[in-house]
């Protein structure tokens, strides 16, 4: 099967595009794409809690520590101990932070923007869906394969 022919090569492709364009355009700001998503996960009011952040960006944990410390030293976020439960640190955005939060979310917005201006919705609609099941379908084969039920990829 040709590449050019496969669903992930186009999911990837297409990420790679984006991916480039976020951060040409976070660039402008002193900030990186992986900064933005990290800010834009992190609640403005009640903070988030570290553990929380890495699963909603699918981050390893050491990428995570060394992003939640590169953030700390730029002054973006600020670390406390949970007031409830002081076995946990909850992640807060500094003033900056906010402000670069809004730099990375103004971007995303001005993207959905353009393709929902570009696509018809009804396409939209269709590809939504089928990611959602796309997904779906990943995440019920990474259950089997971590449960060592699947040797290998169903292929029909």
């Amino acid at each position: 099967m040709k590449k050019e022919k496969t669903v992930d090569f186009h999911i990837k492709w297409g990420w790679h595009a984006i991916s480039r364009m976020y951060n040409a355009y976070a660039a402008r700001f002193d900030i990186t794409m992986a900064i933005g998503y990290v800010l834009l996960n992190i609640d403005l009011e009640e903070g988030t809690p570290a553990t929380k952040i890495g699963p909603l960006l699918g981050m390893e944990p050491r990428s995570l520590v060394r992003m939640l410390k590169n953030l700390e030293e730029r002054g973006l976020i600020r670390r406390e101990v949970d007031g409830n439960d002081k076995r946990f640190v909850r992640i807060y955005l500094t003033e900056e932070g906010k402000a670069k939060r809004e730099m990375a979310r103004d971007g995303v917005i001005q993207f959905n923007n353009m393709i929902r201006e570009r696509i018809p919705l009804d396409k939209l609609v269709v590809f939504l869906e089928v990611m959602k099941d796309i997904n779906r379908m990943v995440e019920e084969e990474n259950a089997r394969i971590k449960a060592g039920e699947a040797e290998e990829l169903p292929l029909d």
